[in-house]
């Protein structure tokens, strides 16, 4: 016992007589995440800049890629770590041991999930804002955008530390709202989704590219007029920073480009759905241990994933799809070929529902019902980072955690939604595929908690986490073309961590377990 950290040692197993049914707690759990308009609200977009988004190479691709990044995720990123929560009862700092050891657990893989969740607060803090913003003409990165997402992530902290037990008792009812938009927008476009033209969209999109390159020289020789920024004052500074906005948006449109892989567009598709899919869930799959260690058995945990994973991500996906697809025929009928080129559903709200009122409604109402899972990143990244490091103040911690959510929803960084899920996909992929693989290795049990730092976990994880990132990496911050294609980076940095476990673990890199007795999985 004495080689054992008090992180380990003090955890105490949910007992088997205190354990209770799926449907209120991973399938619920899981639920709430998935239908989360920040999710679904991107699913036609890919999360990224692409001309025709996921709907590039027609709706029946883009409904099978969902489909299949919804069960990969059930399958490789959630059922081994549900599994374990199950057989075991512990937090996942705690089943984690085993991958990467009592020492290497400090920081693998809860501090990891406390700390990510802050990225998930900027993207909330972001998003909602976006939409509260919006029905007064505030478009992203406005002064009040800003504001409302600065307030936002502020009043989530204090929320999520001090008053969560206000937030949860009305958070279970809040999923209904995203529910009753969504079956809204359906009735609104399913009788017109089958004239939706692939072709059309990526004509309207090529249109757009080529008028945006054409509009450049233009915007940037008035930016040139105005002379040095810091000079300006008053109207001048406000127009300054219109024009540049401007500038911004032209220059992001001209550079879209359809997703492609190996040069094939339903291939491209395919990667760029899995990759947007897997990245939002592969934090939420690991969690499954901690949110699975209350569920009875093995058929709670297949019907809590199912139920919970599968049922809504294909259900909201498929619902947004239809929505971007039947607005092809409402944009065209109304005259307003621009809309076209708005993959992204909260833009086609009004197109779609008729009204800028009911609209800006919809809008309010799916921002307050994401206010809980802001509260509730706070208050997992808190008790993330006390279960590693519990000298540590939680306001402390997550003071400045919250500060680094503010500024990438200043910076505009928490927006860009791909490039987010690209982060935690790389980050978490890996961490899922080492546990699969040491999950299987150990006789499909928990092998309990190794002494140290574990090689095989880290060196897996390390070269997992090179592969998942590359891509953003070298494209998105080093602006260079990649000499070579990752196929969904998310998808490639698990099988990475997992081959690599395996092969590490037989060539011996695997320190010693140590004995828990609390244990309850004999």
């Amino acid at each position: 016992m004495a080689q054992l950290p008090d992180y380990v040692s003090s955890s105490k197993p949910v007992p088997k007589e205190s354990r209770t049914g799926w449907l209120t707690t991973a399938a619920a759990t899981y639920a709430g995440v998935m239908l989360w308009f920040v999710f679904w609200q991107d699913v036609p977009t890919g999360g990224g800049n692409f001309a025709g988004g996921t709907l590039a190479a027609g709706l029946p691709v883009a409904g099978g890629a969902l489909i299949l990044a919804a069960l990969l995720c059930y399958f490789l990123y959630f059922l081994v770590p549900g599994l374990l929560g199950m057989k075991t009862g512990l937090p996942l700092a705690v089943v984690g041991t085993s991958t990467y050891g009592t020492v290497g657990g400090y920081l693998m893989p809860g501090f990891l999930m406390g700390v990510l969740q802050f990225g998930w607060l900027s993207v909330n803090a972001y998003f909602s804002a976006l939409l509260l913003a919006a029905p007064f003409g505030q478009n992203a990165g406005s002064p009040l955008h800003i504001g409302i997402g600065i307030v936002w992530a502020l009043i989530a902290m204090f929320m999520g530390l001090k008053g969560i037990q206000y937030v949860g008792k009305v958070a279970s009812y809040l999923p209904v709202i995203p529910i009753v938009i969504l079956v809204l927008l359906l009735v609104k476009t399913v009788g017109i989704y089958t004239t939706f033209d692939a072709n059309k969209m990526m004509e309207a999109a090529e249109t757009k590219i080529k008028t945006s390159e054409k509009a450049l020289p233009d915007i940037l020789a008035k930016l040139d007029a105005f002379g040095y920024p810091g000079k300006l004052t008053g109207e001048k500074k406000q127009e300054f920073k219109t024009l540049e906005e401007q500038y911004q948006k032209t220059l992001q449109a001209s550079q879209s480009k359809p997703a492609t892989l190996y040069g094939n567009a339903s291939l491209g598709v395919l990667s760029l759905m899995c990759t947007y899919v897997i990245g939002f869930f592969a934090t939420a799959g690991a969690a499954g241990v901690g949110i699975c260690s209350v569920v009875k058995n093995k058929t709670s945990v297949h019907l809590g994933g199912l139920v919970g994973i599968v049922l809504p991500t294909v259900a909201s996906g498929i619902i947004a799809l239809i929505v971007v697809a039947g607005a092809q025929k409402l944009a065209l009928e109304a005259g307003k070929p621009e809309l076209l080129s708005v993959y992204q559903v909260p833009g086609l709200f009004e197109l779609i529902l008729g009204s800028k009122q009911v609209a800006a409604v919809c809008m309010f109402l799916l921002a307050i019902a994401a206010f809980p899972s802001a509260c509730f990143c706070t208050l997992i990244a808190a008790d993330c980072i006390k279960t590693s490091f519990p000298k540590i103040n939680p306001w402390a911690s997550c003071g400045v955690g919250v500060a680094a959510a503010i500024a990438l929803v200043v910076t505009g960084w928490a927006g860009q939604a791909g490039a987010v899920f690209s982060v935690i996909g790389a980050s978490f992929g890996p961490i899922c595929g080492a546990m699969a693989a040491d999950y299987i290795l150990s006789g499909f049990k928990w092998a309990g908690p190794r002494a140290g730092v574990n090689p095989a976990g880290w060196l897996s994880w390390f070269f997992g986490f090179i592969v998942g990132g590359a891509t953003l990496v070298v494209t998105g911050f080093l602006g260079k073309p990649m000499p070579f294609e990752i196929p969904c980076p998310p998808l490639s940095a698990f099988l990475t961590g997992f081959v690599l476990y395996i092969v590490f673990a037989k060539t011996g890199l695997q320190t010693k377990t140590l004995d828990l007795p609390q244990r309850i999985d004999r």
